[in-house]
């Protein structure tokens, strides 16, 4: 089988609002929309957002790399989202990762890359 396209679908009860997270958030562009998906494109991958949703806290299991997770997570939280705790610190390393979620309830996680 040749797989043409890989993409993570999330739902949301709120589809635009959702969209303009990843948006504001991550950078996203959308790359296709209709009534009832919306697809961005981040860092090379798509998200699909479909509508529908019941706004309820659910894991993806999306994790966006980015240099800084505490400057990340504040990012998250001024767009609306919420980060469960604030990114720590592990064995002398700044934070590599921080729980957060999305407008919609849909959990992520925020990773930096380890040295």
């Amino acid at each position: 089988m040749q797989v043409e396209k890989l993409k993570v679908t999330i739902w949301a009860a709120d589809a635009a609002r959702a969209a303009n997270f990843y948006q504001t958030v991550f950078g996203a562009s959308i790359s296709r929309q209709n009534p009832h998906i919306t697809e961005l494109s981040v860092a090379g991958g798509l998200i699909a957002i479909h509508g529908g949703g019941e706004g309820k806290q659910t894991w993806t299991g999306l994790t966006f790399q980015v240099a800084d997770v505490v400057a990340g997570a504040a990012e998250v939280i001024a767009a609306g989202g919420k980060c469960a705790r604030e990114p720590q610190p592990e064995n002398g390393e700044p934070p590599h990762l921080a729980m957060c979620e999305d407008t919609d309830g849909n959990q992520i996680m925020l990773s930096r890359a380890r040295s």
